[in-house]
């Protein structure tokens, strides 16, 4: 027999609607990625977590506006969005109040300055990710390596850019490295001015000449086989075009440090045309601007926002056959250069492009598809994968080969400067145009520009190589003019052994009888004659 229940615990109605329902429980994956992205400061927004290729959850997954000089990696095969996420993080850092620089390869980030165009697709992207689109232009300044390209011309003398930066770029040895120091310390000593390139091959090439060697061996470190090598790299260099950006006006890097008069950050785009062919231009140009800033920034600590953000475009020509002094030098300006405020992102197909020195100082890593077609592939997406903290995915190499355009990886510093869970992300998209602007209208935001006033015209003053013409012209022409001189003076003696000599001038008779009686002959034939007649008067003659 059943107990009959007890009536005060059967639910009524009432009661039923009084008892709480338990809620479903959070995706793990989910609850593993929450925590690690609620920050209570100012962030940028990303986009939405991912549960699997097709559902998304309601975490949004940001990246501390505080963080981002601690520097950032933007990687994955072609095609696969590292551009327009780019552009993404350019956009809200210039709402946010923070200057940006962008090396802008193939012209796609110009539309940055023109607010995009809305469609389904961007209507779907953004209502997926819980994101109020609007279409948004941003403040730009154009800007070209040496005035190739639409923009306002980029240059820096060769005094202000200095032998050991640009021994790093050439290749040098540490010998040659030396000598090239040498080479610029004798021309700042006589006074020649390095503006150019022109300038520093005329001083080797001066160097070297028959009218150097006697300046060249007072540089007792330098000799002629090592002056000869550095300038045949310099030769190679300016066959890549690197004459184009070496002059005046000198750019001042601080123009890149502005905002405007609402507050907006300035985007700042670098043209670089044919940079495939020209990868050493790139570099130079990278670490002069780096080195630049870092000379003239004060130190900050830590900020609240930075000072400036870089991305680097195509970072691997940067690492490409790059010398060991060089990967150097890199790693230690970006190491330092977060204490002026400046964050730098570069932006390349896989993460071991970029050497372990420089990796491992990346706070930030949004990494968009790799593929794994072949062992190299394979190999790469191995080692990317070691690099990232655990996940809360069984298969971190299985989702990064799976992503789909506009999808990323994602892990960045949190407030406290502790690596946050790994996000498989759906980036929001960007509310400016994604693709290139109108050419007409970037040329006349150019021209209208102040900076265009400042640095479009070239400045070709006296220099190094002017001076040295100078010398070598005028000792020509005192080698000419001594040559002349000579020869007058050999014609003039030539002239007078072909005259014949002088016939003797007339005498009168008194003259001729009074050069007889004084000749030497005549004297000496009176005395004979005056003795015989005094013998024969005094008998004192022999018999």
């Amino acid at each position: 027999m059943t107990d009959k229940p007890d009536e005060s615990t059967v639910p009524t109605p009432e009661t039923a609607a009084e008892t709480p329902v338990e809620s479903a429980p959070e995706h793990p994956i989910a609850a593993a990625v929450r925590p690690g992205y609620a920050f209570e400061g100012t962030a940028l927004e990303l986009g939405g977590l991912m549960l699997d290729a097709t559902t998304l959850a309601d975490v949004r997954v940001r990246i501390p506006l505080g963080m981002l000089n601690r520097h950032g990696l933007v990687a994955g095969a072609t095609g696969t969005g590292k551009t327009k996420t780019l552009q993404l993080l350019a956009e809200q850092l210039s709402a946010q109040g923070v200057p940006v620089f962008a090396a802008d390869i193939k012209g796609d980030l110009s539309g940055l300055s023109v607010p995009g165009e809305g469609g389904p697709k961007i209507e779907a992207r953004a209502g997926s990710v819980g994101q109020q689109w609007k279409a948004t232009g941003f403040p730009v300044e154009f800007y070209a390596l040496g005035g190739q390209g639409v923009g306002v011309p980029l240059r820096v003398t060769m005094s202000a850019f200095g032998p050991m930066l640009l021994s790093k770029v050439l290749g040098l040895n540490d010998t040659q490295e030396s000598s090239l120091g040498l080479i610029f310390h004798y021309a700042d000593r006589a006074g020649l001015p390095l503006l150019d390139l022109a300038d520093l091959r005329a001083v080797v090439q001066f160097l070297t000449s028959d009218e150097g060697k006697a300046d060249l061996k007072g540089l007792g470190g330098l000799s002629t086989a090592t002056a000869g090598v550095i300038l045949r790299e310099l030769i190679g260099f300016q066959d890549q075009g690197a004459d184009a950006f070496f002059g005046e006006p000198e750019f001042d890097s601080r123009d890149l440090l502005r905002t405007t008069d609402d507050g907006l950050g300035v985007i700042s785009l670098v043209e670089l045309p044919n940079l495939q062919d020209r990868p050493a231009v790139f570099s130079t140009f990278l670490m002069w601007l780096l080195a630049d800033l870092f000379h003239d920034l004060p130190e900050e600590g830590d900020l609240d926002k930075p000072k400036l953000v870089f991305f680097f475009d195509e970072a691997h020509l940067l690492f490409d056959d790059a010398s060991d002094a060089f990967l150097d030098q890199i790693a230690q300006t970006v190491r330092l250069i977060r204490s002026k405020g400046v964050g730098v992102f570069f932006v390349t197909q896989r993460p071991t492009d970029v050497p372990d020195d420089v990796l491992a100082q990346l706070g930030s890593r949004i990494q968009h598809q790799l593929r794994a077609h072949t062992p190299n592939d394979a190999k790469a997406l191995k080692q990317t994968v070691n690099t990232y903290p655990r996940s809360a995915y069984d298969d971190l190499g299985e989702v990064i080969t799976s992503l789909g355009i506009g999808e990323a990886v994602v892990t960045v510093m949190d407030e406290r400067g502790a690596p946050t869970p790994v996000a498989w992300t759906r980036l929001r998209a960007p509310e400016s145009l994604m693709g290139m602007a109108d050419p007409v209208a970037m040329k006349a935001a150019v021209e209208s520009s102040p900076r265009w006033a400042t640095y479009s015209q070239v400045v070709d003053r006296e220099s190094a190589h002017e001076k040295l013409a100078a010398r070598l012209e005028e000792g020509a022409r005192k080698a000419e003019e001594d040559a002349r001189v000579k020869e007058e003076a050999r014609q003039a003696k030539v002239e007078r052994s072909r005259k014949p000599a002088p016939a003797p001038e007339p005498q009168d008779d008194d003259g001729l009888v009074m050069d007889v009686v004084k000749s030497p002959v005549f004297k000496d034939f009176m005395r004979t004659a005056a003795r015989e007649i005094a013998r024969g008067m005094f008998k004192s003659g022999r018999r």
